[in-house]
Protein backbone atom coordinates (compact mmCIF):
# COMPACT_ATOMS: atom_id res chain seq x y z
CA UNK A 1 0.00 0.00 0.00
CA UNK A 2 1.45 3.18 -1.21
CA UNK A 3 -0.14 6.73 0.72
CA UNK A 4 0.91 10.16 1.64
CA UNK A 5 -0.94 10.57 4.79
CA UNK A 6 1.71 9.52 7.09
CA UNK A 7 5.71 9.88 6.90
CA UNK A 8 6.48 5.92 7.36
CA UNK A 9 4.94 2.97 5.75
CA UNK A 10 2.24 0.60 7.29
CA UNK A 11 4.12 -2.80 8.87
CA UNK A 12 0.60 -4.32 8.48
CA UNK A 13 -2.99 -4.44 7.92
CA UNK A 14 -6.35 -5.78 9.27
CA UNK A 15 -9.02 -5.95 7.86
CA UNK A 16 -12.63 -6.74 9.14
CA UNK A 17 -13.46 -10.32 7.49
CA UNK A 18 -17.10 -9.26 6.90
CA UNK A 19 -16.00 -6.40 4.94
CA UNK A 20 -16.18 -8.30 1.43
CA UNK A 21 -19.21 -9.80 2.11
CA UNK A 22 -21.40 -6.96 2.89
CA UNK A 23 -20.07 -5.28 -0.45
CA UNK A 24 -21.31 -8.78 -1.97
CA UNK A 25 -24.83 -8.38 -0.45
CA UNK A 26 -25.91 -5.26 -2.68
CA UNK A 27 -23.83 -6.11 -6.07
CA UNK A 28 -27.11 -6.28 -8.06
CA UNK A 29 -29.62 -3.36 -8.18
CA UNK A 30 -32.78 -3.78 -10.22
CA UNK A 31 -33.50 -0.09 -11.70
CA UNK A 32 -35.60 1.51 -14.33
CA UNK A 33 -33.45 2.59 -17.45
CA UNK A 34 -34.48 6.00 -18.38
CA UNK A 35 -32.76 8.09 -21.46
CA UNK A 36 -33.80 11.28 -22.71
CA UNK A 37 -34.88 8.99 -25.87
CA UNK A 38 -37.20 6.67 -23.54
CA UNK A 39 -38.80 9.48 -22.02
CA UNK A 40 -39.34 11.83 -24.89
CA UNK A 41 -41.08 8.40 -26.55
CA UNK A 42 -43.04 8.16 -23.28
CA UNK A 43 -44.89 11.70 -23.51
CA UNK A 44 -45.29 11.61 -27.14
CA UNK A 45 -47.44 8.26 -27.05
CA UNK A 46 -49.18 9.75 -24.15
CA UNK A 47 -50.24 12.57 -25.82
CA UNK A 48 -51.11 10.71 -28.74
CA UNK A 49 -53.70 7.82 -26.35
CA UNK A 50 -56.94 7.65 -26.94
CA UNK A 51 -58.30 8.27 -23.14
CA UNK A 52 -62.58 8.88 -24.97
CA UNK A 53 -63.16 5.83 -22.47
CA UNK A 54 -61.92 7.32 -19.76
CA UNK A 55 -63.87 10.76 -20.09
CA UNK A 56 -66.91 8.57 -20.74
CA UNK A 57 -66.46 6.75 -17.32
CA UNK A 58 -68.26 8.09 -14.48
CA UNK A 59 -67.36 5.98 -11.72
CA UNK A 60 -64.15 7.53 -9.95
CA UNK A 61 -62.11 4.58 -8.78
CA UNK A 62 -62.83 2.85 -12.39
CA UNK A 63 -61.98 6.30 -14.10
CA UNK A 64 -58.45 6.52 -12.13
CA UNK A 65 -58.03 2.68 -12.04
CA UNK A 66 -57.94 2.93 -16.01
CA UNK A 67 -55.56 5.76 -16.40
CA UNK A 68 -53.54 3.92 -13.68
CA UNK A 69 -53.32 0.64 -15.73
CA UNK A 70 -52.33 2.86 -19.27
CA UNK A 71 -49.87 4.82 -17.27
CA UNK A 72 -48.45 1.96 -15.84
CA UNK A 73 -48.36 0.00 -18.87
CA UNK A 74 -46.91 2.67 -20.90
CA UNK A 75 -44.26 3.60 -18.49
CA UNK A 76 -42.86 -0.62 -18.11
CA UNK A 77 -42.64 -0.39 -21.98
CA UNK A 78 -40.58 2.93 -22.47
CA UNK A 79 -38.67 1.98 -19.09
CA UNK A 80 -38.26 -1.02 -18.21
CA UNK A 81 -36.43 -2.50 -15.13
CA UNK A 82 -33.43 -4.19 -15.95
CA UNK A 83 -30.95 -5.59 -13.60
CA UNK A 84 -27.47 -3.43 -12.96
CA UNK A 85 -24.89 -4.95 -11.35
CA UNK A 86 -23.39 -2.40 -8.92
CA UNK A 87 -19.53 -1.66 -8.05
CA UNK A 88 -18.87 -0.49 -4.72
CA UNK A 89 -17.28 3.10 -5.26
CA UNK A 90 -16.52 5.29 -2.39
CA UNK A 91 -18.66 8.31 -2.36
CA UNK A 92 -16.58 11.64 -3.28
CA UNK A 93 -17.17 15.39 -1.72
CA UNK A 94 -19.75 17.07 -3.92
CA UNK A 95 -17.14 19.68 -4.71
CA UNK A 96 -14.52 17.54 -6.22
CA UNK A 97 -14.80 17.58 -10.09
CA UNK A 98 -13.36 14.98 -12.40
CA UNK A 99 -10.69 17.51 -13.05
CA UNK A 100 -9.44 17.48 -9.25
CA UNK A 101 -10.33 13.14 -9.44
CA UNK A 102 -7.57 13.38 -11.90
CA UNK A 103 -5.29 15.69 -10.19
CA UNK A 104 -5.40 13.64 -7.22
CA UNK A 105 -4.20 10.60 -9.32
CA UNK A 106 -1.13 12.64 -10.39
CA UNK A 107 -0.37 13.30 -7.53
CA UNK A 108 -0.56 9.93 -6.48
CA UNK A 109 1.95 9.21 -9.47
CA UNK A 110 4.64 11.68 -8.32
CA UNK A 111 3.96 10.22 -4.61
CA UNK A 112 5.15 6.75 -6.44
CA UNK A 113 8.20 8.42 -8.01
CA UNK A 114 9.65 10.40 -4.85
CA UNK A 115 9.11 6.62 -2.86
CA UNK A 116 10.83 4.71 -5.79
CA UNK A 117 13.40 7.34 -6.87
CA UNK A 118 14.39 8.88 -3.30
CA UNK A 119 15.71 12.37 -5.58
CA UNK A 120 15.64 15.60 -3.76
CA UNK A 121 14.15 16.58 -7.55
CA UNK A 122 11.14 14.12 -7.02
CA UNK A 123 10.55 15.41 -3.69
CA UNK A 124 10.53 19.21 -4.48
CA UNK A 125 8.61 18.31 -7.63
CA UNK A 126 6.12 16.35 -5.54
CA UNK A 127 5.77 18.80 -3.02
CA UNK A 128 4.86 21.45 -4.89
CA UNK A 129 2.34 19.80 -6.82
CA UNK A 130 0.72 18.98 -3.74
CA UNK A 131 0.83 22.55 -1.95
CA UNK A 132 -1.01 23.66 -4.93
CA UNK A 133 -3.57 21.32 -5.05
CA UNK A 134 -4.63 21.27 -1.34
CA UNK A 135 -5.22 25.02 -2.00
CA UNK A 136 -7.07 24.31 -5.35
CA UNK A 137 -9.34 21.83 -3.32
CA UNK A 138 -9.86 24.33 -0.02
CA UNK A 139 -11.11 26.77 -2.47
CA UNK A 140 -13.07 24.65 -4.32
CA UNK A 141 -14.76 23.17 -0.87
CA UNK A 142 -15.07 26.73 0.36
CA UNK A 143 -16.39 28.23 -2.80
CA UNK A 144 -19.03 25.11 -3.22
CA UNK A 145 -20.71 25.79 0.33
CA UNK A 146 -20.58 29.44 -0.41
CA UNK A 147 -22.95 29.04 -3.22
CA UNK A 148 -25.25 26.62 -1.54
CA UNK A 149 -25.57 28.47 1.16
CA UNK A 150 -26.24 31.90 -0.35
CA UNK A 151 -28.92 29.35 -2.76
CA UNK A 152 -30.46 28.73 0.51
CA UNK A 153 -30.42 31.69 2.42
CA UNK A 154 -34.34 32.10 2.37
CA UNK A 155 -34.78 28.27 2.81
CA UNK A 156 -34.04 28.10 6.86
CA UNK A 157 -34.37 24.42 6.27
CA UNK A 158 -32.10 23.82 3.62
CA UNK A 159 -29.60 25.80 5.45
CA UNK A 160 -29.78 23.21 8.27
CA UNK A 161 -29.58 20.09 6.13
CA UNK A 162 -26.11 21.81 4.63
CA UNK A 163 -25.00 22.77 8.02
CA UNK A 164 -25.52 19.30 9.16
CA UNK A 165 -23.81 17.84 6.34
CA UNK A 166 -20.94 19.52 6.91
CA UNK A 167 -20.43 18.61 10.77
CA UNK A 168 -21.38 15.06 10.15
CA UNK A 169 -24.86 15.36 11.87
CA UNK A 170 -28.33 14.96 11.03
CA UNK A 171 -30.14 11.82 9.63
CA UNK A 172 -27.68 9.50 7.83
CA UNK A 173 -29.16 6.28 5.77
CA UNK A 174 -28.85 2.99 8.12
CA UNK A 175 -28.11 0.06 6.80
CA UNK A 176 -30.91 -1.87 8.27
CA UNK A 177 -30.36 -4.68 11.20
CA UNK A 178 -31.73 -8.37 10.67
CA UNK A 179 -33.21 -8.79 14.17
CA UNK A 180 -35.71 -6.91 16.20
CA UNK A 181 -37.23 -6.71 19.46
CA UNK A 182 -41.31 -6.74 19.73
CA UNK A 183 -42.65 -7.55 23.37
CA UNK A 184 -39.66 -9.08 24.69
CA UNK A 185 -39.29 -11.20 21.70
CA UNK A 186 -36.63 -11.55 19.08
CA UNK A 187 -37.92 -11.79 15.34
CA UNK A 188 -35.21 -12.49 13.05
CA UNK A 189 -37.50 -13.28 9.97
CA UNK A 190 -37.36 -9.92 7.89
CA UNK A 191 -40.86 -10.94 6.59
CA UNK A 192 -42.01 -10.71 10.18
CA UNK A 193 -40.08 -7.70 10.70
CA UNK A 194 -41.91 -5.74 8.43
CA UNK A 195 -45.38 -6.99 9.36
CA UNK A 196 -44.12 -5.93 12.95
CA UNK A 197 -43.17 -2.22 12.09
CA UNK A 198 -46.69 -1.90 10.16
CA UNK A 199 -48.46 -3.31 12.84
CA UNK A 200 -46.83 -0.75 15.54
CA UNK A 201 -47.03 2.17 13.16
CA UNK A 202 -50.80 1.57 12.11
CA UNK A 203 -52.06 0.68 16.21
CA UNK A 204 -49.41 2.90 18.10
CA UNK A 205 -52.50 6.13 17.48
CA UNK A 206 -55.74 4.05 18.17
CA UNK A 207 -53.74 2.65 21.28
CA UNK A 208 -53.16 5.54 22.22
CA UNK A 209 -56.63 6.91 21.72
CA UNK A 210 -58.32 4.17 23.49
CA UNK A 211 -56.46 5.29 26.86
CA UNK A 212 -57.62 8.68 26.64
CA UNK A 213 -60.30 9.10 29.57
CA UNK A 214 -63.74 9.28 27.96
CA UNK A 215 -65.74 12.36 29.89
CA UNK A 216 -68.51 11.23 31.67
CA UNK A 217 -69.94 15.42 31.70
CA UNK A 218 -73.17 15.88 29.88
CA UNK A 219 -72.12 19.64 28.40
CA UNK A 220 -69.02 18.25 27.53
CA UNK A 221 -68.86 18.16 23.13
CA UNK A 222 -66.67 18.40 20.70
CA UNK A 223 -68.18 21.54 18.81
CA UNK A 224 -69.17 23.47 21.90
CA UNK A 225 -66.65 26.62 21.15
CA UNK A 226 -67.63 26.27 16.79
CA UNK A 227 -69.83 28.86 15.84
CA UNK A 228 -71.69 27.55 13.10
CA UNK A 229 -70.77 29.27 9.57
CA UNK A 230 -73.51 29.99 7.41
CA UNK A 231 -71.55 30.14 4.56
CA UNK A 232 -70.93 26.36 2.88
CA UNK A 233 -68.16 26.10 0.84
CA UNK A 234 -67.87 24.80 -3.14
CA UNK A 235 -65.32 23.51 -5.18
CA UNK A 236 -64.61 25.41 -8.41
CA UNK A 237 -63.82 23.30 -11.48
CA UNK A 238 -60.07 22.01 -12.46
CA UNK A 239 -58.72 23.27 -15.35
CA UNK A 240 -55.87 22.02 -17.00
CA UNK A 241 -53.45 25.03 -16.61
CA UNK A 242 -54.19 24.82 -12.84
CA UNK A 243 -52.81 21.18 -12.51
CA UNK A 244 -49.73 21.52 -14.86
CA UNK A 245 -49.00 24.69 -12.85
CA UNK A 246 -48.80 22.66 -9.96
CA UNK A 247 -46.44 19.79 -10.98
CA UNK A 248 -44.19 22.66 -12.45
CA UNK A 249 -43.73 23.29 -8.68
CA UNK A 250 -43.22 20.17 -6.97
CA UNK A 251 -39.76 18.78 -6.10
CA UNK A 252 -37.80 16.94 -7.86
CA UNK A 253 -37.57 14.04 -5.57
CA UNK A 254 -36.33 10.59 -6.32
CA UNK A 255 -38.61 8.60 -3.58
CA UNK A 256 -41.29 6.15 -5.44
CA UNK A 257 -44.72 5.51 -4.28
CA UNK A 258 -45.99 2.06 -4.48
CA UNK A 259 -46.73 2.20 -8.25
CA UNK A 260 -42.99 2.74 -8.60
CA UNK A 261 -43.50 6.56 -9.62
CA UNK A 262 -41.78 9.48 -8.87
CA UNK A 263 -42.88 13.39 -9.08
CA UNK A 264 -39.65 13.38 -11.90
CA UNK A 265 -41.22 11.64 -13.73
CA UNK A 266 -44.84 13.29 -13.58
CA UNK A 267 -43.08 16.25 -14.39
CA UNK A 268 -41.51 14.93 -17.50
CA UNK A 269 -44.85 13.79 -19.02
CA UNK A 270 -47.13 16.28 -17.48
CA UNK A 271 -48.22 17.54 -21.39
CA UNK A 272 -49.54 14.15 -22.11
CA UNK A 273 -51.77 13.78 -18.36
CA UNK A 274 -53.07 16.87 -18.04
CA UNK A 275 -55.96 16.45 -19.56
CA UNK A 276 -57.02 12.84 -18.41
CA UNK A 277 -55.74 13.87 -14.87
CA UNK A 278 -58.03 17.02 -15.33
CA UNK A 279 -60.98 14.63 -15.53
CA UNK A 280 -60.32 12.23 -12.68
CA UNK A 281 -60.05 15.56 -10.41
CA UNK A 282 -63.17 16.69 -11.61
CA UNK A 283 -65.08 13.78 -11.35
CA UNK A 284 -63.94 13.36 -8.12
CA UNK A 285 -65.03 16.66 -6.79
CA UNK A 286 -68.63 16.15 -8.55
CA UNK A 287 -69.09 12.49 -6.91
CA UNK A 288 -67.31 13.77 -2.90
CA UNK A 289 -65.13 10.59 -3.57
CA UNK A 290 -61.12 9.99 -3.04
CA UNK A 291 -59.96 7.17 -5.69
CA UNK A 292 -59.13 4.55 -3.46
CA UNK A 293 -56.01 3.18 -5.45
CA UNK A 294 -54.89 6.90 -3.86
CA UNK A 295 -54.98 5.96 -0.59
CA UNK A 296 -52.27 3.45 -0.20
CA UNK A 297 -49.41 4.91 1.22
CA UNK A 298 -45.69 3.06 1.25
CA UNK A 299 -44.17 3.73 4.26
CA UNK A 300 -40.41 3.63 5.21
CA UNK A 301 -38.67 3.14 8.51
CA UNK A 302 -36.40 6.08 9.69
CA UNK A 303 -34.62 5.73 12.77
CA UNK A 304 -34.54 8.17 15.34
CA UNK A 305 -32.54 7.46 18.14
CA UNK A 306 -32.62 4.76 20.87
CA UNK A 307 -31.82 1.02 20.60
CA UNK A 308 -32.29 0.42 17.14
CA UNK A 309 -33.66 -2.92 17.75
CA UNK A 310 -37.15 -1.81 19.16
CA UNK A 311 -39.70 -0.75 16.83
CA UNK A 312 -40.44 2.34 18.95
CA UNK A 313 -37.37 3.97 17.79
CA UNK A 314 -37.93 4.79 14.35
CA UNK A 315 -41.15 7.34 12.56
CA UNK A 316 -42.54 6.46 9.87
CA UNK A 317 -42.48 8.39 6.61
CA UNK A 318 -45.35 7.89 4.77
CA UNK A 319 -44.74 8.15 0.36
CA UNK A 320 -47.84 8.57 -0.60
CA UNK A 321 -49.64 8.32 -4.46
CA UNK A 322 -48.17 11.10 -6.42
CA UNK A 323 -51.17 11.66 -8.54
CA UNK A 324 -52.86 12.02 -5.59
CA UNK A 325 -50.81 15.21 -4.66
CA UNK A 326 -52.15 16.92 -7.84
CA UNK A 327 -55.79 16.25 -6.33
CA UNK A 328 -55.00 17.10 -2.51
CA UNK A 329 -53.10 19.89 -3.47
CA UNK A 330 -56.05 21.29 -5.64
CA UNK A 331 -58.72 20.69 -3.01
CA UNK A 332 -56.59 22.13 -0.26
CA UNK A 333 -56.24 25.16 -2.18
CA UNK A 334 -59.42 25.83 -2.49
CA UNK A 335 -59.57 24.71 1.41
CA UNK A 336 -57.61 27.54 1.84
CA UNK A 337 -59.59 30.12 0.37
CA UNK A 338 -62.85 29.21 1.76
CA UNK A 339 -60.84 29.22 5.28
CA UNK A 340 -58.92 33.02 4.79
CA UNK A 341 -62.22 34.45 3.04
CA UNK A 342 -64.32 33.41 6.39
CA UNK A 343 -61.26 34.20 8.66
CA UNK A 344 -62.13 30.62 10.39
CA UNK A 345 -58.66 29.75 11.79
CA UNK A 346 -57.45 31.56 14.95
CA UNK A 347 -54.67 34.43 15.34
CA UNK A 348 -53.08 32.18 17.82
CA UNK A 349 -52.49 29.67 15.13
CA UNK A 350 -48.58 30.32 13.61
CA UNK A 351 -48.57 26.86 12.07
CA UNK A 352 -48.42 25.63 8.28
CA UNK A 353 -50.05 29.28 7.61
CA UNK A 354 -48.85 31.69 4.80
CA UNK A 355 -46.64 34.59 6.20
CA UNK A 356 -46.03 32.68 9.65
CA UNK A 357 -43.48 31.45 11.13
CA UNK A 358 -41.79 29.63 14.52
CA UNK A 359 -39.78 33.54 14.30
CA UNK A 360 -43.38 35.15 14.43
CA UNK A 361 -44.79 32.99 17.38
CA UNK A 362 -41.40 33.48 19.67
CA UNK A 363 -41.81 37.26 19.22
CA UNK A 364 -45.10 37.02 20.38
CA UNK A 365 -43.91 34.93 23.40
CA UNK A 366 -41.43 37.27 23.69
CA UNK A 367 -44.18 40.22 23.77
CA UNK A 368 -46.66 38.30 25.68
CA UNK A 369 -43.68 37.81 28.83
CA UNK A 370 -42.04 41.46 28.37
CA UNK A 371 -45.48 42.85 28.98
CA UNK A 372 -46.27 41.76 31.49
CA UNK A 373 -42.95 41.99 33.32
CA UNK A 374 -43.56 46.21 32.52
CA UNK A 375 -46.51 45.98 34.22
CA UNK A 376 -44.99 44.76 37.33
CA UNK A 377 -46.82 41.04 37.12
CA UNK A 378 -45.89 37.95 37.29
CA UNK A 379 -46.12 35.23 34.20
CA UNK A 380 -46.34 31.92 33.98
CA UNK A 381 -46.33 29.79 31.08
CA UNK A 382 -46.87 26.26 30.23
CA UNK A 383 -45.48 24.73 27.34
CA UNK A 384 -47.64 21.42 26.22
CA UNK A 385 -46.15 18.56 23.77
CA UNK A 386 -48.99 16.60 22.45
CA UNK A 387 -47.91 12.53 22.08
CA UNK A 388 -48.87 11.12 18.33
CA UNK A 389 -51.12 14.34 17.63
CA UNK A 390 -51.84 13.68 13.99
CA UNK A 391 -52.59 9.87 14.74
CA UNK A 392 -54.73 10.09 17.34
CA UNK A 393 -57.55 12.75 15.35
CA UNK A 394 -60.94 11.42 15.80
CA UNK A 395 -62.98 11.03 12.32
CA UNK A 396 -65.92 11.89 13.21
CA UNK A 397 -65.38 14.35 15.81
CA UNK A 398 -63.26 16.04 12.74
CA UNK A 399 -66.15 15.45 10.71
CA UNK A 400 -68.68 17.43 12.92
CA UNK A 401 -66.19 20.44 13.19
CA UNK A 402 -65.47 21.04 10.02
CA UNK A 403 -69.51 20.76 9.19
CA UNK A 404 -70.25 23.42 11.77
CA UNK A 405 -67.00 25.78 9.88
CA UNK A 406 -69.52 25.21 6.72
CA UNK A 407 -67.78 22.54 4.89
CA UNK A 408 -70.59 20.64 3.76
CA UNK A 409 -72.25 18.56 1.58
CA UNK A 410 -70.57 17.24 -1.76
CA UNK A 411 -67.14 19.11 -0.09
CA UNK A 412 -67.61 16.82 2.95
CA UNK A 413 -68.16 13.96 1.42
CA UNK A 414 -65.38 14.41 -0.39
CA UNK A 415 -63.35 14.81 2.84
CA UNK A 416 -65.03 11.52 4.39
CA UNK A 417 -63.81 9.72 1.89
CA UNK A 418 -60.39 11.05 1.65
CA UNK A 419 -60.51 10.25 5.40
CA UNK A 420 -61.86 6.89 5.79
CA UNK A 421 -60.75 3.07 4.79
CA UNK A 422 -56.97 4.47 4.04
CA UNK A 423 -54.16 1.74 3.72
CA UNK A 424 -50.28 1.75 4.27
CA UNK A 425 -47.66 -1.30 4.05
CA UNK A 426 -44.19 -1.41 5.18
CA UNK A 427 -40.89 -1.48 3.10
CA UNK A 428 -37.90 -2.24 4.66
CA UNK A 429 -35.22 -2.49 1.97
CA UNK A 430 -36.01 -5.67 -0.44
CA UNK A 431 -38.89 -6.67 2.13
CA UNK A 432 -42.81 -5.47 1.87
CA UNK A 433 -45.21 -5.84 4.63
CA UNK A 434 -49.31 -6.85 3.75
CA UNK A 435 -50.84 -3.74 3.32
CA UNK A 436 -53.21 -2.93 6.81
CA UNK A 437 -56.04 -0.55 7.50
CA UNK A 438 -55.55 3.05 9.13
CA UNK A 439 -58.60 3.82 11.86
CA UNK A 440 -57.87 6.95 13.10
CA UNK A 441 -55.31 10.28 12.61
CA UNK A 442 -54.67 12.78 9.44
CA UNK A 443 -52.40 11.59 6.55
CA UNK A 444 -48.99 12.60 7.16
CA UNK A 445 -46.78 13.92 4.01
CA UNK A 446 -49.77 15.31 2.47
CA UNK A 447 -50.30 19.39 1.82
CA UNK A 448 -53.72 18.45 3.42
CA UNK A 449 -53.26 16.62 6.66
CA UNK A 450 -51.45 19.69 8.47
CA UNK A 451 -54.58 22.20 7.20
CA UNK A 452 -57.43 19.59 8.41
CA UNK A 453 -55.19 19.28 11.98
CA UNK A 454 -55.21 22.74 12.79
CA UNK A 455 -58.83 22.90 11.84
CA UNK A 456 -59.59 20.00 14.45
CA UNK A 457 -57.81 22.04 17.10
CA UNK A 458 -58.82 25.46 16.32
CA UNK A 459 -61.51 25.75 18.74
CA UNK A 460 -58.87 25.01 21.91
CA UNK A 461 -58.39 29.11 22.32
CA UNK A 462 -61.94 29.61 23.39
CA UNK A 463 -61.69 26.76 26.52
CA UNK A 464 -60.62 29.90 28.35
CA UNK A 465 -61.19 33.33 28.60
CA UNK A 466 -58.12 33.83 30.88
CA UNK A 467 -55.60 31.95 29.11
CA UNK A 468 -53.37 33.49 26.16
CA UNK A 469 -52.67 30.97 23.17
CA UNK A 470 -49.44 30.81 21.10
CA UNK A 471 -49.67 27.72 18.84
CA UNK A 472 -47.92 26.38 15.78
CA UNK A 473 -49.55 22.99 15.05
CA UNK A 474 -49.32 20.80 18.00
CA UNK A 475 -47.27 22.92 19.69
CA UNK A 476 -49.55 24.31 22.57
CA UNK A 477 -48.00 27.30 24.51
CA UNK A 478 -50.32 28.85 27.27
CA UNK A 479 -49.47 32.08 29.61
CA UNK A 480 -51.07 33.56 32.50
CA UNK A 481 -50.57 37.19 34.63
CA UNK A 482 -51.58 38.65 38.06
CA UNK A 483 -50.49 40.50 40.54
CA UNK A 484 -50.33 37.68 42.88
CA UNK A 485 -48.16 34.42 42.34
CA UNK A 486 -50.09 32.67 44.73
CA UNK A 487 -53.20 33.50 43.21
CA UNK A 488 -51.34 32.67 39.60
CA UNK A 489 -50.41 29.36 40.49
CA UNK A 490 -54.37 28.87 42.01
CA UNK A 491 -56.02 30.09 38.74
CA UNK A 492 -53.59 28.39 35.77
CA UNK A 493 -54.62 25.48 37.41
CA UNK A 494 -58.09 26.29 37.52
CA UNK A 495 -58.28 26.71 33.87
CA UNK A 496 -55.46 23.74 32.94
CA UNK A 497 -58.39 21.51 34.00
CA UNK A 498 -60.39 22.60 31.46
CA UNK A 499 -57.64 21.97 29.10
CA UNK A 500 -57.35 18.76 29.97
CA UNK A 501 -60.87 18.20 29.50
CA UNK A 502 -60.55 19.80 25.98
CA UNK A 503 -58.14 17.46 24.66
CA UNK A 504 -59.74 13.83 26.50
CA UNK A 505 -63.15 14.84 24.31
CA UNK A 506 -61.18 15.41 21.29
CA UNK A 507 -58.41 12.31 21.55
CA UNK A 508 -55.40 14.04 21.71
CA UNK A 509 -52.91 13.00 24.55
CA UNK A 510 -50.74 15.01 26.35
Amino acid sequence: MINDISDHLPVFIVFNNDYKREKQESTVKYRRVRTEESMNALKNELINQNWEILYKEENIDRAYEKFLGVFKLLYDKHCPIREIKMKFKCSDSPWITKGLQNACKKKNTLYKELIKLRTKDAGNKYKKYRNKLTNIMRNCRKEYYSKLLDKNKNNSKGLWTILNSVIGNGSRQVKYLHDFIDNDMTIDNMDDAVNGFNNYFVNVGPILAEKIPVSVRSDDKNYDFIDINPKSMFLTAVEESEIIEIVHKCKNKTSTDYNDIDMRIVKQVIQGIAKPLTHICNLSFKTGKFPRKMKIAKVIPLYKTGDKHHFTNYRPVSLLPQFSKILKKLFADRLNKFINKHNLLTDSQYGFRPNRSTSLAVIELIEKITNSLDQKNYAAGVFIDLKKAFDTINHDRLINKLERYGIRGVVLNWLRSYLHNRQQFVKLGEYTSSCLDIACGVPQGSVLGPIIFILYINDICKTSNILQFVLFADDTNIFCTGEDLQQLLELITSEMSKLKRWFDNNKLSL
